[in-house]
């Protein structure tokens, strides 16, 4: 029968595409056709989870009702866990086609959604999608060996040792501070805004806004100087003062680079990642909602 091999091809894994044909929601205890005109999320997934028993007790339920495969092979990717794992698994699976559908299984879950066994394939061909580019980082030691990375998140400029940091920051080749003394500072993304940025009384950026938030931490001089807001387009250096004396790392998202005598920081528009949300719970919304709590 015709409605026989459309059940059999929605089990197995139908191509995703706009349908408006009657789709069967393959959930253990759902049975029910309903009508949908919506792009359908293909049902091969790829379950990833912190090492914490309560992220892999979920991984395990979450595979014994819908089945696993490896991500290369995933048509979207569900990482459990919280939000450093969740960065984890943006920066690991970011040369991969599929979207990442977080669910909290962690403390903060500001990128993720609520964790829920049921309903998942539902969930996810409803999701809506952010796409986010992350900082790059070039990272020179005082040894004058390089280090790149990119953060999702924030790049911070962090003191090593008990005095303060001392640096110079330029703005696109122009010198726009010439010492700023500090416990460090940053360079974050509208997506980390609400981030360690946030903790350092840096502002909330809309997500969407062409601008990057640049946040002393804990400045001494200028005592009252909180940050700038530069193009998303910029390149950003900061120069380390007495690096001998005054010892500083560079960090990206959790990537971590010691005896640094220069960052360079720019926005890559060549990097996107593609993260899943449950629509009204987008970055958009989370933002906003952050300013007032």
């Amino acid at each position: 029968m015709k409605g026989d091999k459309r059940h059999s091809d929605v089990n197995h894994g139908t191509k995703s595409g706009v349908s408006d044909k009657l789709v069967f929601l393959s959930e253990p205890h759902v049975g029910l056709w309903k009508q949908e005109s919506i792009q359908i999320m293909a049902k091969r997934i790829a379950f990833l989870a912190s090492e914490t028993p309560v992220a892999q007790t979920a991984r395990a339920a979450l595979i014994g009702r819908y089945d696993d495969c490896p991500p290369e092979e995933a048509d979207v990717i569900v990482a459990l866990g919280g939000d450093g794992f969740m960065l984890q698994a943006l920066h690991a699976t970011q040369n991969l086609k599929a979207p990442v559908y977080g669910m909290n299984r962690g403390t903060v879950g500001f990128l993720m959604n609520e964790y829920a066994e049921t309903d998942l394939l539902n969930r996810l061909s409803i999701a809506e999608e952010e796409v986010i580019n992350p900082l790059s980082m070039r990272a020179t030691t005082s040894a004058g060996k390089v280090h790149e990375a990119l953060a999702i998140n924030e790049v911070s400029m962090l003191r090593q040792g008990p005095q303060a940091a001392k640096l110079r920051i330029w703005i696109d080749d122009r010198l726009r501070m010439d010492e700023l003394v500090c416990d460090g500072a940053l360079l974050s993304t509208p997506a980390g805004s609400t981030a360690y940025n946030y903790s350092a009384h840096g502002p909330i950026l809309p997500i969407g806004s062409d601008v990057l938030a640049l946040t002393a931490i804990a400045p001494f001089r200028p005592r009252r100087w909180r940050g700038a807001l530069v193009r998303q387009r910029s390149v950003v250096r900061f120069e380390v003062m007495q690096p001998e004396k005054r010892p500083v790392m560079a960090d990206a998202d959790s990537r971590s680079v010691r005896d640094v005598v220069s960052v360079e920081i720019h926005s890559e528009p060549s990097v996107s990642h593609r993260i899943l949300f449950d629509p009204g719970h987008g970055l958009e919304e989370r933002l906003i909602r952050e300013q007032f709590v």
